[in-house]
């Protein structure tokens, strides 16, 4: 058990990769404090995953309801060792047609909610603790159409090293896992219809490396690493859970003979 005695927090833990990552940390020992927006699936989340697990309403571009979720989670299960700063939206910006009110979103959700989370959690921070920031592919890919989800990804990347220099002092490693295309809600209309899914996993697997869609559990289990004294020595790092689509994109299945 790797996070035996250790307490989380996982924003965006009702869904996704968020969950598989509260279900993998609360199966290795630990108490785990989940946000989210939707009450509902927070609400199943918890039952989930048993009494180790708080479950709290909190939005992650609203830094009062984060403040008060860090501040509730410490006082229920005492000071944390790990953060893992999930919450994102999906949102396109594509140049000629992008609206103010979506970059502005989509840069609020992704970049400034997270450096917000990290900041309110700060106080109720143990020394020598991990914080995981969710990053993305996106950010390096030059995917059209997503300007502000790209740029908000590498103001991530970007700020977890300087967070690392700010932390070090106290021995907190900031580090970022940075997902490919993975199995998760996120996609909406791209994967509603099963049809439409099948044909989306087919795209994907074509562009990747490993002819393959990522799982949540393939980052999860990254973020476990990170979160665990595994990777004590890791600092300001960012690791690419994409099966090799950033790193040898040659390598995909569409250019092989």
């Amino acid at each position: 058990m790797r996070l035996t005695n250790k307490t989380a927090l996982i924003t965006g833990g009702n869904s996704g990769i968020g969950l598989a990552a509260a279900k993998l940390f609360a199966a290795e020992g630990a108490k785990v404090v989940i946000t989210g927006r939707n009450k509902e699936t927070l609400g199943a989340a918890a039952k989930e995953l048993g009494p180790n697990a708080l479950a709290v309403v909190a939005d992650a571009t609203d830094i009062a309801a984060t403040e008060a979720a860090v501040k509730q989670g410490a006082e229920k299960f005492g000071k944390f060792d790990i953060v893992f700063a999930n919450a994102g939206i999906a949102g396109g910006t594509p140049l000629g047609s992008a609206t103010l009110a979506t970059f502005e979103k989509v840069i609020s959700t992704n970049l400034t909610g997270v450096f917000f989370t990290v900041q309110s959690a700060l106080p109720y921070l143990n020394d020598n603790s991990s914080i995981i920031l969710n990053g993305s592919v996106i950010s390096v890919m030059g995917i059209p159409g997503y300007s502000a989800y790209g740029a908000a990804k590498a103001g991530v990347r970007a700020m977890a090293r300087i967070m690392a220099s700010e932390l070090s002092p106290r021995g907190i490693r900031v580090n970022v896992v940075a997902p490919g295309a993975i199995r998760t809600p996120i996609w909406g209309p791209a994967t509603a219809t099963p049809e439409a899914e099948k044909a989306f996993e087919k795209r994907i697997a074509l562009s990747t490396p490993l002819g393959r869609i990522g799982e949540t559990d393939h980052v999860a289990k990254t973020v476990l690493f990170l979160a665990s004294d595994d990777s004590a020595h890791v600092q300001g790092q960012e690791i690419f859970v994409d099966g090799g689509a950033v790193a040898s994109p040659a390598g995909a299945p569409i250019y092989r003979g």
